[in-house]
């Protein structure tokens, strides 16, 4: 087939070199000239493992093409994918005006019957409202589909490649058709294309990663609770996860979830529940907790060094100077060092939007400390983030040196079995916050550090 995808952001990088490398003609268009170029030299933007690959095969074997030429790829193509950005504005609302740009134009481009498939995370409604929009511009014959993904950073191209099913939103039989027929080398194990109305489609998306939130959420609850009343969630994880009815997966405690996903389709469904004026409890629920969570290990650390020395602040009763505000004494970290590992908001990405080690730093410098961190993938991200304000070592013991603690912030494989030898003799003393719950306490114990985790029984000298 002869297919377009609009938007070489992560869903549309993935998604348009994965159905070249089924054998289909992919060509992938983006109005940003500069990453464009890129492409075409090979330069990927993003980190995922395997993608680069798999980009190279295909654009050397005259399957995959990179452009800014709209018009060529909508006239060109039989199918044509929407996966341009959806982001949250201030308040939670989504930034539709990319999705309908872009439906606007490829009403304009159009030169026979096509496909258009929405393939960016939008609110229920919104194929209804593509329609529209290319009805207005076009006499030509179109079908709008909406196909949400299913991608997981880090394995997005396991995840596609090799999908648990296929959801597809249609108003018509031939364009269910057509979008079965595309995705049938995906599914020869049997795994279900779902077919559906274009509304359930778009809500499944939005209803599988709220689902999906809410059990890291309540993980992290559970724990919070365990520290409290001196019970192990290493021991209830595996408990409850064993049962069928719940099973293992999303139930490890930490701090928080971060990402293009989750945080982005949360909001989304709070702003969806607004405008049909219900009061969503547990989703907002599920925001708040997770709020809290980000800055649960800096607690740790504060209550940890911020003992016996304070600091005079300005507190502002609201946000503008007034005669209120007053100076108090407050906990201080000034004078510490702290090496972090880990700032993606989790493993195999370099992704750090909506990260906790972003909220975590931000607290961390604004209590006087300094911070040196390490990750094999998202340090440039964090350069951009913080600026100077960050120094970012090569590798992970060259934070640690004179360091008054490590604190883990993200589970990457090559923090799993250090050389806590060397950590020891690196940092100031030995003391470590760990928000993935990395190290089992019994060996923190063994060797001999102070040892704070999430859900656990902390380890004292």
């Amino acid at each position: 087939m002869n297919i377009a995808v609009v938007g070489t952001g992560y869903v549309g990088l993935v998604a348009g070199t994965c159905f070249a490398e089924m054998g289909n003609r992919v060509i992938c268009c983006d109005a940003n000239q500069e990453k464009i170029d890129a492409l075409n030299k090979g330069i990927i933007p993003i980190y995922e493992p395997g993608l680069a690959d798999l980009v190279k095969r295909n654009a050397e074997e005259k399957r995959l093409f990179f452009t800014t030429d709209l018009k060529r790829a909508v006239q060109e193509s039989q199918i044509i994918f929407i996966a341009v950005g959806t982001p949250s504005k201030n308040g939670g609302d989504v930034d539709m005006s990319f999705v309908h740009g872009v439906a606007r134009d490829i009403g304009r481009f159009l030169n026979d019957e096509k496909v258009v498939v929405d393939k960016s995370t939008v609110p229920v409604g919104t194929a209804h409202r593509v329609r529209d929009i290319i009805a207005k511009e076009t006499k030509h014959k179109f079908h709008v589909v909406s196909n949400p993904e299913f991608m997981k950073e880090g394995a997005a191209i396991e995840d596609f490649m090799k999908p648990d099913r296929v959801v597809i939103g249609v108003d018509d039989d031939n364009a269910a058709e057509t979008m079965k027929e595309l995705y049938a080398p995906f599914v020869r194990t049997g795994n279900p294309v779902i077919v559906m109305d274009t509304r359930s489609a778009e809500m499944t998306k939005y209803a599988a990663n709220a689902m999906l939130a809410a059990r890291v959420t309540f993980m992290n609850e559970i724990a919070n609770l365990c520290e409290r009343l001196g019970a192990d969630v290493d021991s209830v994880r595996v408990g409850i996860g064993s049962d069928r009815r719940i099973g293992p997966s999303f139930l490890f405690p930490g701090i928080g979830y971060g990402g293009s996903c989750f945080p982005k389709d949360v909001q989304g469904v709070l702003q969806m529940a607004r405008d049909a004026k219900y009061d969503a409890k547990i989703t907002r629920a599920v925001h708040d907790v997770n709020e809290a969570q980000k800055f649960i290990l800096f607690s740790k650390v504060l209550a940890h060094f911020g003992k016996g020395k304070t600091s005079l602040q300005l507190v502002s009763q609201n946000a503008k100077a007034s005669k209120k505000d007053k100076l108090e004494a407050r906990p201080t970290l000034e004078g510490r060092r702290f090496a972090i590992w880990g700032l993606a908001f989790k493993p195999r990405t370099d992704d750090m939007r909506e990260a906790p080690s972003l909220s975590i730093i931000r607290r961390l410098l604004e209590h006087g400390a300094r911070v040196a961190a390490f990750d094999p993938e998202a340090m440039p991200n964090a350069k951009q983030a913080f600026g100077d304000a960050l120094h970012c070592g090569h590798t992970p013991y060259d934070v640690l040196e004179d360091a008054d603690a490590l604190l883990v912030l993200t589970e990457w494989n090559e923090f799993r079995n250090p050389d806590f030898d060397r950590i020891k003799k690196l940092l100031k003393a030995p003391v470590i916050f760990d928000g993935r719950n990395l190290y089992s306490p019994a060996r923190m114990k063994q060797e001999g550090f102070v040892y704070h985790s999430i859900g656990r029984p902390t380890v004292r000298k």
